[in-house]
């Protein structure tokens, strides 16, 4: 509303649409239950189409008349996008769709629906959450509770950090080398060393927004869905799936995947399975063939997983999963087609993304450094980001700022935090990179 106040009309017709679309499927049987579903899910895509596709649609509509001598009237529309559209739009249709499984009841109380779309923690950049989760939560009383405010307040003090310490910081670099693609001060190791740091950026951004989001609604005694599990130290494409943007990916699991059949089917047939959901992944992200390309290269990787664990006879033994360096091989190979592709996600254009490849296989030597006190700043915040989820990940996974045993230990991270958000921090007013999703 602060852009463009009529555009709470947006958010009063979904909501009022899907509440009643949840009392009618409740009430009734057979084929209208189907048609409601229908009605509620079109009213929901439309909105994304309109606001998010429309113009992407007629601009490729447009380059396929011009190529073959037509001429192209169709008219574009001067519309901004909502922040967080599909983010809210998801789980609207995540209710409904539950309502007509069986597995929640409608909701009657119309302020309790609304609250759900409009929970303000997870609003613009989720995580996606589900009715069962959060609705009975809107019913019960709430006291203050001494241990969620405070574990809340460190949550977002650790997600605060993560955004403007590492982040923004890295964001500095990043955009310099990504926005200038083709400059003649950059040389082969800058397009590598831009690639690496836009993978740990869109980490730390996203993250540190969710737990933002979730320390928000802890602090107010709520808890959402956890929505990563330090992504990077999945050791294939799969598991990295599992613990990256868990609430987008368990939604297209549940409600696109095993709708097709998941892998309870062919291989070639799982193959497609799993390629058309990345693929609409891709497109969820945004209108434009870079997010789209981006989407269809994890659908091509996870079908070589497939394959590959079709192929695969044998568990792997004990003994060479527990291998340190065979486990780390994994995790960077991971890392480096997550990286791959991030490439795409990041470039402005398709050209760019080509252009930023051909730069690296051409190889020319000269490494860019630019700002070089940002990236000095960020690597001092990514050690601490590093040494923590390290931390988490092998030896204590239940470890976190606010479950340490000493008290002083726990004054001292939110101290040192506390000192490098103000001091080194970046408060420019740049936003999360999903609010344009």
């Amino acid at each position: 509303m602060a852009f463009v106040p009529v555009y709470i009309l947006i958010l009063i017709f979904t909501i009022v649409i899907d509440y009643f679309a949840g009392i009618s499927i409740e009430r009734f049987q057979g084929k209208r239950r189907k048609l409601i579903l229908l009605i509620s899910l079109i009213a929901n895509i439309g909105v994304l189409v309109v606001f998010k596709y429309y113009n992407f649609a007629i601009e490729n509509i447009s380059v396929v008349l011009r190529s073959i001598g037509l001429p192209s009237k169709i008219p574009y529309l001067s519309i901004l996008l909502p922040i967080g559209l599909s983010f809210h739009t998801f789980q609207a249709m995540s209710y409904t769709i539950e309502v007509y499984r069986g597995n929640q009841k409608a909701e009657k109380h119309f302020g309790i629906y609304a609250l759900y779309v409009m929970f303000y923690p997870q609003l613009v950049a989720g995580p996606i959450e589900r009715p069962q989760n959060v609705l009975h939560q809107f019913y019960e009383k709430k006291q203050f509770n001494y241990y969620h405010v405070s574990r809340g307040l460190k949550l977002m003090l650790w997600g605060l950090f993560k955004k403007v310490v590492i982040a923004d910081r890295l964001s500095v670099y990043v955009d310099t080398v990504f926005n200038h693609v083709g400059s003649k001060e950059f040389g082969s190791p800058t397009y590598v060393l831009a690639a690496v740091l836009f993978s740990i950026q869109i980490y730390c951004d996203f993250s540190g927004y969710s737990d933002m989001a979730l320390g928000a609604a802890e602090v107010m005694g709520f808890k959402l869905m956890k929505n990563f599990s330090r992504p990077y130290f999945a050791k294939s494409i799969r598991e990295f799936w599992t613990r990256w943007h868990i609430s987008l990916s368990t939604w297209f699991r549940d409600y696109v995947y095993f709708p097709l059949g998941g892998n309870r089917v062919s291989l070639n047939r799982w193959i497609f399975n799993l390629f058309v959901v990345f693929l609409l992944s891709g497109l969820w992200h945004g209108a434009n063939w870079t997010y789209i390309v981006w989407g269809a290269l994890h659908g091509v990787f996870m079908g070589i997983n497939a394959i590959l664990s079709k192929l695969k006879k044998a568990k792997t033994s004990e003994n060479y999963d527990s291998n340190v360096f065979i486990s780390f091989l994994k995790m960077a190979g991971v890392f480096i087609l997550v990286s791959f592709a991030w490439v795409f996600f990041r470039a402005n254009t398709m050209n760019d993304a080509i252009g930023v490849f051909k730069n690296i296989l051409h190889w020319k030597s000269g490494l860019f450094l630019g700002p070089i006190q940002s990236l000095i700043y960020s690597f001092a915040g990514l050690l601490i980001l590093i040494a923590a989820e390290a931390k988490q990940e092998f030896f204590n996974k239940r470890f976190s700022i606010s479950q340490s045993s000493h008290t002083v230990i726990r004054w001292a991270y939110c101290i040192i935090l506390i000192f490098m958000i103000l001091s080194i921090g970046v408060f420019n007013g740049s936003q999360f990179i999903y609010f344009q999703f």
